[in-house]
């Protein structure tokens, strides 16, 4: 074999990598949200999501499981300040001096979605898909999962070897949240 003929292979077997690895997280993401869906059944708890980072995205996973509407009262996306500030009344200072990028600004979300939508849990996401050099930013997620008057978990995880995929990066902050959200619920949170 060449060395062209290795590299070639090598290539193949990256790709082939890749596509295993998008595969079982897609599959991990539908079974986290079918094993939220019957904890959530069977504790008799209602989910809201409010998305900024993830766009959609847990609302999407959430929603493609049969009986969804069941617990899952729904969810917005607030992808900017005005939205944020405007329809969760996250706090307008805090939320400016951190770009809308912190752990207090995801808490405030997940209560202000849960108390909107009157569901017992509220899961929020706010974070950086890409980085900004000029602000020494890496791609970077807050995430919170609380109770309208209480947080029950929250996360601040870096994620730079995803990028340069700006999905990639919202694709895994999705799967960390997911995952989360069905240990919370296996290991029984008090609401």
């Amino acid at each position: 074999m060449t060395g062209s003929d290795r590299k070639r292979v090598k290539k193949i077997m990256t790709v082939q990598e890749v596509i295993l690895k998008k595969a079982v997280r897609r599959e991990n993401m539908a079974n986290d949200a079918a094993g939220i869906k019957d904890l959530c059944f069977s504790h008799r708890l209602s989910v809201a999501v409010a998305e900024s980072l993830t766009a959609g995205k847990i609302q999407d996973a959430l929603a493609s499981v049969k009986g969804a509407s069941g617990y899952f009262l729904g969810g917005m996306t607030v992808y900017n300040l005005d939205a944020k500030v405007g329809l969760l009344g996250v706090d307008r200072e805090h939320a400016e001096k951190v770009n809308c990028v912190s752990e207090d600004v995801a808490i405030q979300m997940a209560q202000a979605v849960a108390l909107l939508f009157g569901a017992d849990i509220g899961v929020a996401t706010t974070g950086y898909a890409e980085p900004d050099s000029e602000r020494g930013i890496t791609p970077h997620a807050n995430w919170a999962i609380a109770s309208q008057s209480k947080v029950l978990l929250y996360g601040d995880d870096d994620f730079p070897s995803l990028w340069p995929s700006r999905n990639g990066v919202r694709t895994e902050v999705t799967a960390t949240v997911l995952k989360n959200l069905r240990e919370l619920l296996v290991a029984g949170v008090k609401i």
